[in-house]
């Protein structure tokens, strides 16, 4: 994908705090992202968009429980003023029906970017500094036999092409969940974390920690990326500038 992420005059500087709203808080990813961003210099404020209430509680924080997030019209007005979505909410595609899935891994990621587009009037790439970081997977792909990865890609299609002025598709693999307190880390991760070490040898882009994409994110925000596709390597070089 060709990057549309260049810096510009419009670009967030030092001088530039980063205001986020953050969806999927309850979930490991997008808690990590919230604690990291609750701990960053660079984060000056914080929305948490959720279906039920994450437990943060912080001076940075405030947090809006609405039911529907493929509607979000009464709640618009809150997004003023923000100038990056991390988008973290998700399911897998297991046992979930193709209109389930299509409504929370499409519907709910382009209403928050159409919310944040209209309340700011954002009009083109040019005219704005604002960041959209959508959290996707590693296999995402248009042309796959697999459902969720022709949905995850138009998703990722549609947000590259929005008036958002950097837009990133992070494509994490392993993710090892290296960020002290999570409540909501898979169970799954403390029976098979001694992989970990292993498969970091031979591969950044399918192993990565949870520290490194949520400082990958704040990073991409300040300083743009080469790349709309953000892989695990990626997100290790982003984590370190």
């Amino acid at each position: 994908m060709e990057n549309n992420n260049n810096n510009n005059n419009n670009n967030n500087n030092n001088n530039n705090k980063i205001r986020a709203i953050i969806t999927g808080a309850s979930g490991m990813i997008g808690e990590g992202v919230v604690q990291n961003a609750i701990e960053s210099d660079d984060v000056e404020k914080i929305l948490i968009v959720g279906r039920r209430e994450s437990g943060f509680k912080n001076e940075k924080v405030k947090e809006i429980i609405h039911n529907d997030l493929s509607n979000l019209t009464n709640i618009q007005n809150e997004f003023i003023g923000y100038n990056s979505v991390y988008f973290c909410a998700g399911i897998s595609s297991v046992g979930v029906d193709k209109e389930t899935y299509h409504k929370i891994s499409y519907d709910m990621p382009m209403e928050m970017l159409r919310k944040v587009e209209l309340v700011n009037n954002i009009k083109s790439k040019d005219d704005n500094n604002f960041t959209f970081i959508y959290v996707t997977g590693g296999g995402t792909n248009e042309n796959s036999w697999s459902n969720w990865a022709r949905v995850k890609a138009k998703t990722e299609n549609h947000i590259i092409a929005s008036n958002f002025n950097k837009t990133f598709a992070f494509r994490p693999g392993f993710i090892q969940p290296n960020i002290p307190g999570l409540k909501n880390a898979y169970k799954m991760y403390k029976y098979i974390n001694w992989l970990f070490p292993i498969g970091r040898t031979i591969s950044h882009d399918v192993f990565i920690t949870l520290r490194e994409i949520s400082q990958a994110m704040v990073k991409a925000s300040i300083n743009g990326y080469k790349s709309n596709i953000i892989n695990g390597s990626d997100m290790v070089k982003l984590s370190r500038l």
